[in-house]
C-alpha cells in the first residue's frame, strides 16, 4: 500500500485550513486516512503549522511520500533535515551526537529567522497604524479649520446683517424725529 503525506482540506469557501494526514495514495483527498499528524493554516501571517514531529519523521523513514506542499511544510519544520542527518548516521558519516548538534544549530537558526520575520511584520503593522493615525489627525485638523472658517463667516455675516439693520433703522428714526 503506497502511503502519501498530504493535505486534507477543511474550512469554508475562501478560508481553507488543512490537516496534514498520512493516507493511502488511492484514497480521496478528503476521505479515509491512516493518521493525522498535524495542521496547516495559511490564513495567518506567517502561516501556522502544528506538526507531530516524531510521527512525521517516522512516516518519512518508513517510506511515505509527501506531496509538494507537504514537502515544503516538512522541510520548513526540519523533518527532512532530521531524516537526512539520520541517514548520514546510518552510513557512518558521523555519529548521532553530531547529528543532534547539527540539527539543533539548524533549528535555532530557523527559529531566529521566524522570530525576526514576526518582529518585522509587527513593526510594519505598527508603522502603518501610526501613519494612518497621523493622516486621520491631519484630516480632522483640516475639517476643524473648515468648520471654524464657516462659523467665522456665519458670525461675520450676522454682524453685517445687524449693522445693516441698525443703519437702515437710523435714518428712519431721524425722519420720525423731525
Amino acid at each position: 500500500m503506497p502511503t502519501k503525506i498530504r493535505l486534507q482540506r477543511h474550512g469554508r469557501k475562501g478560508y481553507a485550513y488543512y490537516h496534514i494526514v498520512i493516507a493511502d495514495s488511492r484514497a480521496p483527498r478528503d476521505g479515509k486516512f491512516i493518521e493525522r499528524i498535524g495542521s496547516y493554516n495559511p490564513n495567518t501571517n506567517p502561516a501556522t503549522i502544528d506538526l507531530k514531529f516524531e510521527r512525521a519523521l517516522y512516516w518519512m523513514t518508513t517510506g511515505a511520500q509527501p506531496t509538494d506542499t507537504t514537502r515544503n511544510i516538512l522541510s520548513g519544520e526540519g523533518v527532512l533535515m532530521k531524516k537526512h542527518l539520520l541517514e548520514g548516521v546510518k552510513k557512518g558519516a558521523f555519529d548521532e551526537a553530531e547529528a543532534e548538534k547539527r540539527f539543533a544549530a539548524w533549528k535555532t537558526l530557523k527559529d531566529t529567522s521566524v522570530t525576526k520575520t514576526k518582529e518585522q511584520l509587527a513593526g510594519e503593522k505598527q508603522a502603518d497604524l501610526k501613519a494612518r493615525l497621523k493622516a486621520e489627525a491631519e484630516v480632522n485638523k483640516a475639517k476643524a479649520a473648515e468648520v471654524a472658517k464657516k462659523k467665522a463667516d456665519a458670525i461675520e455675516a450676522a454682524i453685517e446683517k445687524v449693522a445693516e439693520e441698525t443703519t437702515a433703522e437710523a435714518p428712519a428714526t431721524e425722519a420720525i424725529a423731525e
